[in-house]
């Protein structure tokens, strides 16, 4: 995980760098991306700017896609007979606390932002929409995308196999897992499950990080060895238990653990990580994907956009202000491979 990059803050508010497409035809949106960042950025209130150039309809796949995912956004919010003005709900599950660099609450206590709620509109910028970013828990993240009160969700999501029955995926940023630990414990994962015999591990109900744990502590006790695995509400229960040694571990993404410990260095409750694993198992690379749902055919528009922001730089400078330039991946894809079933 790059250290030292984070939001550009050479630039004053409302004129952050110009990604310009050379030959853009018809204009530019004006995203203030991160429009107020986390508190710990010493209190800085300076927007991140991105401009994404509108690409002309006639000569650019995305806003075609964009003009099909304009017309399933209406045709999913009729009323009757009368068509109401589509904007597509973007849900990001970061409730109560959020999960900062991924969705957070600004500091001005109201903008919803981070790297997930950015992409989001970036992504819709692409498409020449003009989005609702709707927070809610986990859990009902999920529930309002399959009572259609949610058309995509950008939050972090895993791709897996069992999630492939209700959804469907655009990969966007690679899934890696991490264990959080204190910055003294001498305690490290190797990708070896044996290793936590005897250990007691926070971790998100609900989560693809859960479901390997859960899978490793099966296997342990099928060994006669035990595996603890606790559960909290949000992020500061979890480090509260991890700084009073309630927990010997915190099992969860990466990047929030990586910007936890650039938070915490040099302080009391100083925390490192370690050791990684792959969010789709030993065997493949997990993926992190907008998620919609299954047969809602926004997938691959929504793939199409993504991939216009890798091509002309957004993608590349999104991934830098949020200091997850290592997750980067070279395409989105649509419904890629995911967590097997059985995790092997």
């Amino acid at each position: 995980m790059q250290r030292g990059t984070g939001p550009d803050r050479r630039h004053p508010a409302g004129t952050g760098p110009a990604l310009e497409e050379p030959g853009a035809a018809r204009g530019q949106l004006d995203l203030r991306l991160g429009a107020a960042l986390h508190p710990a950025h010493r209190g800085a209130a300076l927007p991140l700017q991105l401009q994404c150039p509108v690409p002309d309809v006639e000569r650019r796949r995305p806003v075609r896609s964009g003009l099909l995912l304009l017309r399933r956004v209406e045709a999913r919010h009729r009323h009757g007979h009368r068509r109401h003005r589509p904007q597509p709900k973007i849900g990001i599950g970061a409730l109560p606390a959020g999960f900062p660099p991924l969705a957070f609450v600004g500091s001005d206590q109201k903008t919803l932002t981070g790297s997930e709620p950015d992409l989001g509109r970036l992504v819709a910028a692409v498409l020449g929409l003009s989005p609702e970013v709707r927070n809610s828990t986990w859990e009902n993240l999920f529930v309002g995308i399959d009572g259609g009160k949610v058309d995509v969700a950008f939050s972090n999501v895993t791709d897996t196999e069992e999630r492939k029955k209700k959804y469907e995926f655009a990969s966007y940023r690679q899934d890696n897992l991490a264990f959080l630990v204190r910055k003294k414990s001498t305690w490290n994962f190797d990708g070896d499950y044996e290793t936590l015999a005897g250990k007691t591990v926070a971790v998100g109900s609900g989560t693809n990080q859960e479901k390997i744990l859960l899978e490793w502590k099966a296997k342990l006790a099928k060994e006669g060895k035990k595996l603890t695995v606790k559960y909290f509400q949000d992020s500061p229960s979890t480090y509260l238990a991890l700084n009073s040694g309630r927990i010997d571990a915190s099992f969860g993404p990466n990047p929030g653990f990586a910007y936890h410990n650039r938070q915490t260095a040099g302080t009391p409750n100083a925390t490192r990580t370690a050791g990684t694993y792959s969010g789709a198992g030993a065997s493949l690379q997990g993926l992190i994907a907008a998620t919609a749902k299954k047969d809602s055919g926004l997938a691959k528009p929504l793939a199409d956009a993504i991939n216009y922001l890798i091509e002309h730089g957004q993608y590349a400078q999104w991934l830098k202000a949020y200091d997850l330039s290592d997750e980067a991946v070279a395409k989105s894809e649509v419904n890629p491979p995911g967590l097997p079933l059985d995790n092997s």
